[in-house]
């Protein structure tokens, strides 16, 4: 237990990153390669931190059965994704049904739900990050009131969070410590990068259908962020033997990392032709949400008494993920709706819709 503590440290990857690199780059990925990254993003995390809380504890405490572990890393697991899920449908339910005289407030109070669903599952014995992503990817994919002003804001939230956490563990460095370990850190790297991780992605995919470019990629991919020195300093409180070394070694890693692996992606994109060109790309929901300039169709829709939507919410119709109602005209003013907006007979609505199936979508749904 004594080396594969820091193992397990060092063995999250930081895939979010990647996102933040390809939008930046405006580059798009051909085939799964987007979900199979999220899908990455996501659950990496969650096990690197209970492995490491697990072997830590046992570098202090070795008198701990096997029994005991796995029982930890079951009820980790399975009591954090049901409960992620459950509190996503429950914040869904009170997102729409709390009406907020404020827009702003809105990223607030599902910030106040994602502090109450990791509280909770943590107090129950689950792992309170797997929770908080399953129930943020759940609200995602849900009609939600002012969701996109809500992406926005937590578009913003994400950058300033990642600044103050490079900020913080940047003062936790001192540059003198680094030289010395500079050598074992660049092996270690390239271990990393070029044998431990093409084969575990190797070994992982080689049961699925994904072309051999895809898997390099992947490999590729494997940048190391802020999460493995958070990590780290999990040592550093524990206050096991060596973990003042350990963690300016991971610190070094995660640069290392970012300045080979994080500068050449678009480049390795394209040479592993793994990148859509610019005329195919395609837009998620999310890069429509933060988009100000989104190519749409414009149109009018006036409600009538064989409309099916009367007396319904926006919330409640099952509208595509594109579109938007702009604008309402009602007793000859206009007015912005909202999810909990109620259609009448007599409204005109101004809808926007990305393209013509869509509003072929919406003409069938208003019964026009």
């Amino acid at each position: 237990m004594k080396v594969y503590w820091w193992v397990a440290i060092i063995s999250s990857t930081d895939a979010a990153a990647v996102f933040s690199i390809l939008r930046s780059k405006n580059i798009a990925l051909k085939d799964n390669l987007r979900p199979t990254l999220e899908l990455e993003s996501g659950s990496n995390d969650p096990m690197a931190n209970v492995l490491t809380v697990v072997l830590i504890s046992l570098v202090n405490i070795p008198d701990k059965s096997y029994t005991e572990i796995l029982v930890f890393l079951l009820s980790q697991i399975i009591i954090g994704g049901a409960l992620g899920l459950l509190f996503g449908y429950i914040n869904t339910k009170i997102i729409n049904k709390i009406k907020l005289d404020f827009e702003g407030l809105y990223p607030i109070l599902i910030m106040a739900l994602m502090f109450l669903t990791y509280s909770v599952t943590d107090t129950s014995g689950g792992n309170g990050f797997l929770a908080v992503y399953l129930c943020a990817v759940y609200l995602g994919n849900q009609n939600i009131m002012r969701k996109k002003s809500i992406i926005k804001a937590f578009d913003g939230y994400a950058w300033l969070m990642q600044i103050i956490l490079f900020l913080t563990l940047g003062l936790l460095v001192f540059p003198s410590r680094i030289p010395p370990i500079m050598g074992v850190g660049l092996l270690i790297s390239a271990f990393l990068i070029f044998v431990a991780r093409p084969l575990a992605v190797f070994l992982s995919l080689s049961f699925f259908k994904v072309k051999v470019r895809n898997m390099l990629f992947i490999s590729w991919v494997g940048l190391r962020g802020a999460s493995p020195i958070v990590f780290a300093t999990y040592a550093l409180v524990a206050q096991i033997d060596k973990s003042d070394t350990i963690f300016n070694i991971v610190f070094f890693i995660s640069l290392t990392s970012v300045l080979l692996q994080g500068t050449t992606l678009s480049l390795v994109s394209k040479w592993l032709n793994v990148a859509l060109p610019q005329n195919q790309k395609v837009r998620t929901p999310v890069d429509i949400e933060l988009s100000e300039n989104v190519e749409s169709e414009l149109v009018e829709i006036h409600l009538d008494t064989q409309s099916p939507v009367i007396g319904k919410s926006l919330i409640d119709l099952k509208m595509p993920k594109n579109t938007l109602i702009v604008m309402v005209q009602r007793n000859g003013k206009y007015f912005s709706p909202n999810g909990a907006t109620v259609l009448e007979n007599g409204d005109r609505l101004m809808v926007m819709a990305q393209n013509e199936n869509e509003l072929d979508t919406i003409f069938k749904m208003f019964g026009v």
